[in-house]
């Protein structure tokens, strides 16, 4: 490596973008890991079209090259998750490699089980464990993805990593803002994400609980949502304000009563956790990395993936029993305090940059 030259080039989406890898480089940033570890960010991936998107996909492929073989990093990490993504960053990790840089591919895909194991043909399936295996590190966002990855690439040095997120202040208890029936989801508005059973099951609840409020923030399927709302006879009782960020999620999570994730697949969302650090009560499916975080009845209320009549069952409950949503709000809270901090987080990822940067 270079004097003054990078130690770690860490590439992702573009800062300040959507979704929770965004989410996770931000935190890490607030954090001062990238000046404590002289890292240096590239983007690969940007929101816009498909010629955009190819651009950023290229113009990544180069700028990695060039510094791989300029600045001579010791380490190459890779924020990936499924499909194109996937594609992208096993090429980026490629180049790395070819230049002499150690490695790290940090997935944080939902759905990269179903990808590598059903989607993928036998050359792709090949790709994809060659690709984890001559990685010099895989980080997996929780043990049950570790215990996946560990089967499907055997060779590959797989660690544990959870998201963190930063703790905010929290109000006196007389001045917090939270609205009597509001119910906050926050991700991709689309059918894998379990919105449409979140909508069906607010409508069951409905008839007892006037107050009743949905708020989805997020993009994809809206007018679907709002045909769909419409039709269950709940459109006035739905809002859809959009992909929230910054001091607008900040607002609405201060707002709502209950966080809800009824998810089909997750890794382990950074949505999730910066509810609980919120302290709000949660409920969320038993899916991925969630369980992990959840202890169903002691922190959060876990749920089975597509079930309408158990998600309107934990809702009503913790919409009907402050007292239950204050003691799971503040086990939310002091659950991420202990074992998803930003600090252990910065600290375990500069612990793995150093060791591989010893090896380099």
């Amino acid at each position: 490596m270079k004097p003054g030259a990078p130690r770690v080039l860490m590439i992702g989406t573009a800062q300040g973008g959507r979704g929770g890898v965004a989410s996770v480089v931000e935190v890490l940033r607030r954090d001062g890991l990238f000046e404590r570890e002289a890292v240096r960010y590239l983007s690969s991936h940007r929101d816009g079209n498909g010629a955009a998107k190819a651009c950023a996909a290229l113009g990544a492929l180069w700028h990695t090259a060039l510094i791989c073989l300029r600045a001579r990093p010791a380490v190459v990490h890779v924020h990936a998750a499924s499909r194109a993504s996937f594609v992208r960053k096993s090429l980026l990790l490629l180049v790395a490699r070819a230049a002499g840089c150690r490695t790290v591919f940090h997935l944080h895909g939902a759905e990269f089980d179903r990808y590598a194991s059903v989607e993928a043909g036998a050359v792709l399936r090949w790709w994809i464990r060659r690709t984890l295996e001559r990685s010099s590190a895989v980080i997996a966002l929780s043990d049950s993805w570790a215990a996946f990855l560990r089967g499907y690439a055997p060779a590959a040095r797989v660690t544990v990593l959870p998201n963190s997120v930063a703790l905010p202040p929290l109000p006196a208890l007389p001045a917090r803002a939270e609205q009597p029936g509001r119910i906050l989801f926050l991700g991709r508005a689309d059918a894998g994400k379990g919105v449409y059973e979140l909508l069906a099951a607010v409508a069951a609840l409905a008839p007892s609980c006037p107050r009743i409020r949905l708020v989805i923030g997020g993009v994809g399927e809206l007018a679907e949502l709002r045909r769909r709302a419409e039709l269950l006879g709940i459109g006035e009782r739905l809002d859809l304000p959009g992909w929230l960020d910054g001091p607008a999620k900040a607002r609405e999570l201060a707002r709502a009563q209950v966080f809800c994730l009824p998810s089909h697949a997750e890794g382990l969302p950074m949505a999730l956790l910066e509810a609980m650090a919120a302290a709000k009560a949660v409920v969320a499916s038993s899916v991925g990395g969630i369980p992990e975080a959840i202890d169903d009845g002691d922190n959060g209320l876990l749920m089975e993936p597509g079930d309408v009549a158990m998600l309107a069952a934990a809702l009503g409950l913790l919409l009907n029993d402050a007292a239950l949503r204050e003691r799971l709000g503040a086990r939310a809270r002091a659950t991420v305090e202990r074992r998803f901090s930003t600090a252990a987080a910065s600290g375990a990822l500069a612990a793995l940059y150093r060791e591989l940067a010893g090896g380099h």
